[in-house]
């Protein structure tokens, strides 16, 4: 059985306040995109009870094979449970440390193959649950759309977004951004936004102000490839652009389909 965990961006991203339990309180839109992995998963009786064979291909993973998500993500499932053996291949084509959820994706993506592969019926409460062991954004990989995130990421409203039709350009640089490096350095507003109303008025050209990255201050001050490559997406036509997540990547959102190319830096260009 296979699947193809999908990248995010996020519009907006508004670091609200450290939480007493060490997490930070956020809020953001969160946007499945058409770049993705690929993961397969068979069962393989002859690796016995609990036996698990994973293997990677595609774009190196750096960190010890225990420490992958999907890994966790298998050793989730077969707590307190027996689970035939099994066969998992992950080929890893979104990039990591780029603030487009790949991993995220991928872990929460393996919950999902195996509960069907081995007709397990957790339901969707159960696997997010798990899922949120295995990382803060990792239930929204859950949804099959759009999703307006609060809370420490756990907090998912899904939400009406029509961007069909739109282009989305990529631009990662190659810099693995640390999550836990941006959130020390980045200022909390202490301010919500009032994202619903934000949508509703439906004003694209507001965004930029209006829904913000919050981490881009930090990131683009100290990556300056970041900050121009944002000038550079919003210079070529794009009605909004910003930093996804914590970075690196930059993405802009564009009416017709940019013709872009930028020296040692990889760009995709994505139709919804």
């Amino acid at each position: 059985m296979i699947t193809f965990p999908s990248a995010k961006i996020n519009l907006g991203l508004n670091v609200l306040a450290r939480r007493t339990d060490g997490y930070h309180a956020i809020e953001s839109i969160f946007v499945p995109i058409p770049l993705t992995d690929a993961l397969e998963a068979i069962i393989a009786p002859e690796l016995g009870t609990n036996g698990l064979t994973y293997t990677r291909s595609g774009l190196a993973i750096p960190g010890e094979l225990e420490s992958d998500l999907c890994y966790r993500a298998i050793r989730l499932l077969q707590r307190g449970r027996e689970l035939p053996g099994l066969r998992l291949h992950l080929h890893k084509v979104i990039p990591m440390g780029a603030g487009l959820g790949g991993g995220s994706s991928d872990g929460t993506r393996t919950l999902q193959l195996i509960n069907t592969l081995c007709a397990l019926g957790l339901s969707k409460s159960e696997l997010a649950t798990l899922a949120l062991e295995l990382g803060s954004d990792c239930p929204f990989f859950l949804l099959d759309g759009p999703a307006i995130v609060r809370g420490r990421g756990e907090v998912l409203s899904p939400v009406e977004l029509d961007l069909e039709g739109a282009w989305i350009v990529l631009a990662n640089p190659g810099i693995h951004v640390a999550t836990a490096e941006v959130y020390r350095n980045t200022t909390a507003t202490g301010k919500t936004w009032d994202i619903e109303g934000i949508l509703r008025r439906g004003n694209r050209e507001n965004w930029r102000t209006e829904l913000p990255n919050t981490m881009e201050p930090y990131v683009g001050s100290t990556y300056p490839i970041v900050r121009e490559l944002k000038e550079w997406l919003l210079r070529s036509g794009a009605y909004y652009a910003a930093m996804s997540g914590s970075g690196s990547t930059v993405f802009g959102l564009f009416d017709q389909e940019p013709d872009l190319a930028w020296k040692d830096v990889s760009v995709w260009k994505l139709r919804c």
